[in-house]
């Protein structure tokens, strides 16, 4: 177990070189853009799991095959309408966590 906590380390401490701490700009998109596109890679295993194809998939929502490979290799225009549409449309359910930071929120 110790191990893995030293290659997380070490791939923070890459992270931190290259792109920034957490908190800076840069950083932060590429996190953001990192979870979207762990999105769409969780569209494709979902569906087929589910022995969906593309085509399959899009019937049930909706949508023309090539939306559903958009939205497998790039979530980043995805609406949450649109992910919570896809996945119950394969019976999956969904949960959102929201994290506040613990900086003072000041409203005017």
């Amino acid at each position: 177990m110790k191990t893995d906590n030293v290659q997380f380390k070490k791939l923070d401490n890459i992270k931190d070189k290259y792109l920034g701490k957490i908190g800076t700009e840069e950083r932060d998109q590429y996190e953001f853009e990192l979870k979207l596109d762990i999105l769409g890679e969780m569209i494709k295993q979902t569906r087929k799991e589910r022995n969906l194809t593309q085509e399959q998939l899009g019937e049930l929502v909706g949508v023309k095959k090539s939306e559903i490979s958009k939205l497998e290799k790039n979530a980043r225009n995805m609406t949450i309408s649109t992910v919570l549409k896809v996945f119950r449309a394969m019976k999956a359910n969904v949960k959102f966590m929201v994290k506040l930071d613990d900086n003072e929120l000041n409203v005017a």
